[in-house]
């Protein structure tokens, strides 16, 4: 019988008697609360979920949660007052001695909040065994991922039509993330980047009133959310006939996009696949412009903790989801960008994104 989430966590986090995941109030919520309890919505702030030795799950919520809570998984304890909430938390934590916490997410007042109520607990570090535990996707999460992918990559195709002289960054970004959603999304895996002419040398670029002019690079990077899973995709095109030097660069781009992606297995050391496509930049005239990592992991969260770097010492598993975003910028000239989603499987991998990778001058 496949284990349930709670039960792989749990035995991920060696000599651990139980974990605590909490969530307190915006911005410290803490998606793996949503991963365990398979929760598809909700708000959830100050809400716990409480994962014992032998794998059970208690999910601890207020009254305003209380419907929510039953399209998920797990005891659902439902407090009224602080006294009930902090019985909850001392029952699910009778016997327990070292206790796990995110400390990605975990504020050090939560935490003392919990040492006090359940007295008598050693907190200890469990993010490396949620960094483990959620990047490993089961067939549910793999779903939901290709559906914020299969809204995305429409989105993409559309993006020829999208642009047209003098449209600004902003006005194409918020049509974007409109589209996304008339689509299914549930909103944005983060905040779109419409990036135009020498701003597409940026990679964090934001939206801005620059208007697009002939010639110009325009380079998008997105994603949805579905059902809290994220897609990410980067697609570059041009309006008009760009400079021969972008043109020669966004070959070179496609080519080590390739590279690194022909590296992606189960098994793989994840510094393969960046140190291929590098290798492709960096034996062309664009040495040195390769200026951040191939991908990282793709999840509820559009980063996880799996890096795909040429520093990188991790092993890719299958069930893993990573971007592949190798990128060229020149600046005060532009940038180029292809980014897709990716699933590592047993014996290669799978392009979840769709999306044209042809030089498209619009």
């Amino acid at each position: 019988m496949q284990k349930t989430r709670a039960e792989r966590l749990i035995s991920n986090a060696e000599g651990v008697d139980a974990i605590v995941i909490m969530n307190d109030g915006e911005p410290f919520l803490d998606s793996t609360f949503w991963y365990l309890s398979e929760q598809p919505g909700g708000c959830f702030e100050s809400s716990f979920a409480i994962v014992r030795g032998d794998g059970s799950l208690d999910v601890i919520v207020n009254p305003l949660e209380e419907e929510s809570a039953k399209d998920g998984v797990g005891n659902i304890c439902v407090y009224h007052n602080r006294e009930e909430r902090d019985n909850f938390i001392k029952d699910a934590l009778k016997g327990c001695k070292k206790v796990g916490f995110n400390t990605h997410s975990s504020t050090y007042a939560m935490v003392e909040y919990v040492k006090r109520v359940a007295e008598g607990i050693e907190p200890v570090d469990a993010g490396i065994a949620i960094d483990i535990t959620v990047s490993i996707k089961d067939a549910k999460e793999i779903e939901a991922t290709r559906q914020a992918c299969r809204i995305s990559s429409q989105v993409a195709k559309e993006l020829p039509d999208y642009l047209s002289e003098g449209v600004s960054e902003k006005q194409v970004a918020s049509r974007m993330d409109n589209r996304m959603r008339e689509l299914g999304g549930t909103g944005n895996a983060f905040d779109t980047i419409a990036a135009f002419g020498p701003y597409s040398a940026q990679p964090h670029h934001m939206p801005c009133d620059y208007n697009l002019k002939k010639g110009d690079t325009a380079l998008f990077d997105f994603g949805t959310k579905y059902d809290r899973y994220c897609s990410d995709m980067t697609r570059t095109l041009f309006l008009g006939k760009p400079p021969e030097i972008l043109e020669r660069a966004y070959e070179v781009v496609r080519e080590a996009q390739l590279a690194g992606i022909s590296e992606y297995h189960d098994g793989a050391k994840a510094n393969a696949a960046d140190l291929a496509a590098r290798k492709i930049i960096d034996e062309s005239e664009f040495k040195g412009t390769f200026i951040h990592s191939f991908g990282h992991g793709i999840g509820q969260d559009v980063h996880q903790a799996i890096s795909i770097s040429p520093r990188s010492e991790q092993i890719l598993h299958e069930g893993n989801i990573v971007s592949a975003e190798p990128g060229i910028y020149i600046p005060g000239v532009g940038g180029i960008r292809i980014e897709d989603t990716v699933l590592v499987t047993k014996n290669g991998c799978e392009i979840l994104t769709d999306f044209d990778h042809s030089l498209t001058i619009v």
